[in-house]
């Protein structure tokens, strides 16, 4: 299994991530969605600071995945 590294763009930084070949598009689909919510929470005004930012998406994410019985 190949690894590379992928160039991601999440709320105005670029992180390099390493992954299979394989997985490269589900990782940008993945950022690009998690930028998507780190947009809209800190357009809301409601949360101050990247981290929590960061915090309040990853709680938003996995609330859904409980939600839809994934894990």
């Amino acid at each position: 299994m190949a690894t590379e590294t992928v160039s991601v763009h999440i709320l105005g930084k670029d992180y390099q991530v390493a992954c299979p070949e394989e997985e490269r598009s589900s990782l940008v689909a993945a950022a690009a969605e998690l930028d998507r919510r780190m947009k809209v929470i800190r357009q809301s005004g409601s949360v101050i600071g990247v981290e929590r930012i960061a915090v309040m998406a990853a709680l938003n994410l996995a609330h859904e995945v409980i939600d839809l019985s994934l894990i």
